[in-house]
């Protein structure tokens, strides 16, 4: 059949236009299901399905259109065209033919693409950056190698185009390991940025190679001998050229961001990297009091060093969040550092996110911490602190899903952060869907197996559920650590549930005697007089729960709006019997955070509340009290059926009606 006849018969009989109407009905179908199966929760398989009948369907709309047409009196088969040709037998049917050959094979093709068995691939546009070698004789250098690292990935992760991973998530790895295609598996990025520094007098030498993870190919590597005042130049080139070398867009602002330096003052940046190294030992008072320090001498030599500023405003609002020093003073010193860089550089990232986190830590300002944390996330699209931020300001909002999305986000960039994984879980411990929290535990336990926190707190959930059997496999395995408060509380609760009390008791007297913070320290002793009392050692009991009173009573007059030390003195004087001291301080504590203000704090106070009210036998107070909590997320300890039953401290209104009805409530 001639081409010209042939084409003029697929036009009479529609089939382009039949095509073309499938074509772009085909594509809103796909669209659709892509987009919104995820969110309905349809399996992945769905999607697939309705991508092949699609295909599938796409030949036999073309044999049908061209077999049959439309017409007023419904539909009807297509008439042979009146050419001289059409005395033959129906023209264009080998054309049919390899049409539909040519249109099933490609539907076969893509069928096996979408049903095959897939193995994640790494975006090209992905990279994690390893800690450097420190190269440098002075071994105590290594903060600088640690520094430069960590600042060449600050100004990758100000790039949008690009995924970088935490540092928090790469610093376990060696500076050059072997395996580079396992740990971009674990990391989930396609590209591995090597590196070490030597710093000798006031030159430094920075080595760095872009490797692809999957074939260990070296993309690209350099080496920069620099003087010391052009550090800020090398860590520029290197995220320029790797944004180059990956293909990857930058933006006008993103250029700008990369290419910032600090400060002029090399004296001062050195002690700015101290500083963060410092901050990175941990969360106790000590570490961030060194940081502090290395960070008053960055802006004492240079007093316009902006970022430094900020660190040190984010490093004190810390502290006075986590209770650790909760006074006027540290609130003051936070506050000046904050409007110092807020003077200095206001539009620095770092700047705001230092906003963002006093905000947050110290002006307990939820809603405007959660306005500035989103707002830095087109400044700073792979920093894993701000969807980590945002998840803990939503969950105090009370914004429980949300705070959910925002965290498992937050573990795309930083895979391998435990105290991160933790709190996803933690969620849904708090919400009560314990089946979820257990299933996030283990998805954490399948990376850090042996860890004790995580298997502490997998023990709690089935505490909660009161499967203290299950509970106590997990607590056997742990080697008992008295510095970790997770495992130590957890033994507490199951000795508390199991009113088995000696082998906890030696664990606590072990724990009180280690730990130097004030507040931990005393939670700690009162969990050990809570066990003397109900063991019956009464005089023992007495002493541990006056030394916990008179250490928090002085710490108070210092710290007048400490949580902690509120709730920790409300249970102390209940131990002691004095029941109108123990409830003042705890209704104080649920005044100065109530739930409508701090879903999570609140609801601790609120739990405190309620178990003064249970030891001293108020069924009027405490049984009300109870219901409610029993249908509210948050809490410690948790308020469940299962505890309620088991607990002692609710044994004073065991016999009432009105209690006995609270356990027959579903967990």
């Amino acid at each position: 059949m001639d081409p010209k006849n042939l084409f003029a018969e697929l036009k009479r009989r529609n089939v382009y236009k039949v095509a073309a109407a499938y074509a772009i009905v085909g594509w809103l179908l796909i669209q659709i299901a892509a987009s919104t199966f995820p969110f309905l929760q349809i399996p992945g398989w769905a999607t697939r399905l309705v991508i092949v009948l699609v295909l599938l369907g796409f030949p036999i709309a073309l044999i049908l259109a061209w077999a049959f047409e439309m017409s007023p009196t419904g539909i009807r088969r297509t008439e042979a065209s009146a050419s001289p040709e059409s005395a033959a037998p129906p023209p264009g049917g080998k054309f049919v033919a390899i049409l539909t050959g040519l249109a099933v094979g490609a539907a076969g093709l893509l069928f096996f693409q979408f049903l095959r068995p897939k193995t994640a691939s790494p975006s090209e546009k992905s990279i994690a950056v390893l800690p450097f070698e420190n190269r440098s004789e002075e071994k105590e250098n290594a903060y600088f190698a640690d520094g430069i690292q960590d600042e060449i990935l600050t100004r990758l992760a100000k790039i949008s185009d690009l995924k970088v991973i935490s540092r928090t998530s790469t610093q376990h790895y060696k500076s050059a390991p072997e395996n580079l295609r396992e740990i971009g598996r674990q990391l989930g990025v396609g590209n591995i940025l090597e590196g070490s520094v030597q710093k000798s007098g006031n030159s430094v030498r920075v080595n760095v190679q872009l490797i692809q993870a999957e074939t260990d190919a070296h993309i690209w590597a350099e080496i920069y001998d620099r003087k010391l005042t052009d550090v800020f130049a090398i860590q520029s080139e290197i995220a320029a050229t790797i944004a180059e070398a990956l293909r990857v867009k930058l933006t006008g602002a993103e250029k700008e961001m990369i290419a910032q330096k600090l400060t002029e003052n090399a004296e001062a940046y050195d002690a700015y990297l101290r500083g963060i190294a410092f901050n990175r030992e941990g969360n106790s008072a000590a570490s961030a009091d060194k940081a502090a320090q290395s960070l008053e001498e960055a802006v004492g030599l240079d007093p316009k060093f902006g970022a430094a500023w900020a660190l040190l405003a984010r490093i004190h609002s810390r502290v006075f969040f986590n209770n650790l020093d909760a006074s006027q003073t540290r609130r003051q010193k936070a506050e000046e550092a904050l409007q110092t860089a807020l003077r200095l550089q206001p539009d620095l990232a770092e700047t705001q996110l230092a906003q963002a986190f006093y905000q947050y830590w110290v002006s307990r300002d939820y809603e405007g911490a959660r306005d500035t944390f989103e707002r830095l996330r087109a400044k700073m699209p792979n920093s894993a602190d701000l969807p980590e931020a945002l998840g803990y300001v939503t969950r105090r909002q009370g914004f429980w899903a949300e705070a959910d999305a925002y965290l498992n986000r937050a573990v795309t960039l930083n895979p391998r952060d435990r105290f991160l994984r933790v709190q996803v879980a933690a969620g849904w411990e708090f919400t009560r869907n314990y089946p979820e929290a257990l299933r996030r535990y283990d998805q954490a336990l399948n990376i850090w197996p042996d860890d004790a926190t995580l298997h502490a707190r997998k023990a709690g959930v089935y505490q909660a559920m009161g499967d203290l059997d299950q509970a106590a496999a997990l607590l056997k395995e742990i080697r008992l650590n008295p510095d970790n408060s997770a495992v130590v509380a957890r033994i507490y609760d199951q000795a508390l549930l199991r009113r088995r009390y000696p082998e906890a008791i030696a664990l606590l007297h072990a724990s009180v005697e280690q730990i130097t913070s004030v507040p931990q320290r005393n939670e700690h002793r009162l969990w050990l007089a809570d066990l003397e009392r109900l063991s019956g050692d009464q005089v023992a009991a007495r002493i541990s729960y006056t030394q916990a009173r008179n250490e928090l009573e002085l710490l108070l007059t210092e710290q007048p709006q400490n949580l902690d030390v509120m709730n920790i003195l409300a249970l102390a004087y209940a131990g002691l019997g004095e029941m109108e001291p123990a409830l003042k301080f705890a209704d104080d504590a649920v005044k100065l955070m109530p739930a409508s203000k701090d879903a999570l704090a609140g609801r601790f106070a609120e739990v405190t509340r309620a178990l003064i009210y249970a030891r001293f036998g108020d069924a009027d107070r405490g049984i009300p009290a109870l219901e409610r909590l029993l249908k509210l997320p948050g809490g410690r300890p948790p308020i469940t059926p299962a505890t309620l039953r088991l607990n002692p401290e609710f044994d004073p209104l065991r016999t009432d009606p009105r209690f006995q009805k609270l356990l027959e409530e579903k967990k």
